[in-house]
């Protein structure tokens, strides 16, 4: 993160069970961010697809490789066109590699693309920290039937905004995560994010202004919002489902945010907008600096005792 203002997009979306659709505003909310003037967009996680059940997973991230290439298509285009460079960070799913097959695991994979403004991806992150919680009075929800966990810490990246620690929705949750990685170097830390209603009510903003204090970095949240449509009559009609057995709607809490080092919110979507959204911040190194120079938790953190 050099001295200038850095202006950052993060944007919100109701993704459906239709990627055609969802690149088509994931696509809109790029050319957004360039309109505007931002150096990179954050798109939530799951843009591609959210589906109804592990096996509709599977058959739609058969997809997503071509989402991808689209999508690295039309960055290239975007920037192109409108003469101005924007990098984009967007969490999406894979399909198992052949690995995973050989060793019979079937799952599908929840990853964070960073994509350059060239239209190459940088880094692929898969998700480390699964959502398999019995929400209290809601619903029991057991992701990794569906996902299998990533396996490594991800790199910092030097993106236009500065170091850029890469996670995913529930790692918010896992405060030595984010640690780890302000310790290696992070300024920014992202989490893409599709937080129930139940749990976004209760924690969201807490867990974001959480680990922005504790890491002194800049917390960008963009989120999946609203009703989500998960109707797929191609599928349904291949797989035999009956009425009883569809689950065609979910529900997303939005509120996406962008948190400062101190834990202010300095940028925060319109809850009553359910729709596609984009909310703009611009990030000052220097203002990253003072907290940290005056408040120098990393010069006096106890790694004797702590490990």
């Amino acid at each position: 993160m050099t001295s200038k203002l850095k202006r950052v997009a993060v944007a919100q979306l109701c993704s459906s069970a239709d990627l055609t659709k969802n690149l088509k505003v994931v696509k809109e909310l790029i050319f957004e961010a360039i309109q505007k003037k931002a150096d990179v967009v954050f798109l939530p996680e799951a843009s591609d697809y959210l589906s109804q059940n592990p096996l509709h997973s599977r058959y739609l991230a058969q997809k997503s490789p071509k989402f991808i290439r689209q999508l690295q298509s039309s960055i290239t285009d975007l920037v192109r066109d409108n003469s101005r460079n924007i990098d984009v960070s967007i969490g999406v799913h894979l399909p198992p590699s052949e690995q995973d097959l050989l060793e019979g695991n079937d799952r599908v994979r929840n990853v964070l693309l960073y994509i350059d403004h060239e239209g190459k991806i940088l880094q692929e992150y898969q998700k480390l920290h699964l959502f398999d919680v019995d929400v209290p009075n809601g619903p029991i929800l057991k992701e990794s039937k569906s996902v299998q966990p990533g396996k490594a810490i991800p790199d910092i990246i030097e993106s236009p905004l500065g170091k850029l620690g890469s996670a995913i929705c529930y790692d918010i949750r896992f405060p030595e995560f984010s640690l780890k990685l302000r310790s290696m170097g992070a300024e920014i830390l992202c989490f893409p994010s599709a937080f129930t209603t139940k749990t976004g009510e209760a924690h969201w903003e807490l867990l974001g202004r959480a680990r922005a204090v504790d890491t002194q970095c800049y917390v960008l949240m963009p989120g999946q919002v609203g009703m989500h449509d998960l109707s797929d009559p191609e599928w349904e009609k291949q797989s035999h489902m009956s009425a009883l057995e569809k689950s065609s709607r979910r529900e997303s809490w939005g509120h996406s945010m962008v948190i400062d080092p101190w834990g202010k919110i300095i940028a925060h979507a319109d809850p009553s907008t359910v729709g596609p959204q984009l909310i703009l911040a611009d990030l000052d190194r220097e203002l990253l600096q003072e907290i940290r120079n005056k408040m120098p938790l990393w010069n006096q953190r106890r790694d004797d005792l702590f490990h």
